[in-house]
């Protein structure tokens, strides 16, 4: 007993086939590169803390004491 073999034909399944994206599929790309953009767009207003206020600034100081 044979079974039927179906064939598909490449001009009919791309017309058949849904290729619309949702929403979210293309305006999360773009608010994530506005949001990027505005992120470097604004760093050249932002002034770095002093040495002495920082936690890094401190912990750095405190190992540089120690190994000198």
């Amino acid at each position: 007993m044979s079974a039927p073999t179906y064939t598909r034909s490449v001009a009919g399944s791309a017309a058949g086939a849904d290729a619309r994206l949702p929403w979210w599929a293309l305006a999360l790309p773009v608010l994530g590169f506005g949001l990027l953009l505005l992120l470097l767009a604004g760093s050249g207003q932002g002034h770095p803390a002093p040495a002495e206020a920082s936690a890094i600034g401190q912990v750095t100081g405190q190992i540089l004491r120690f190994l000198g």
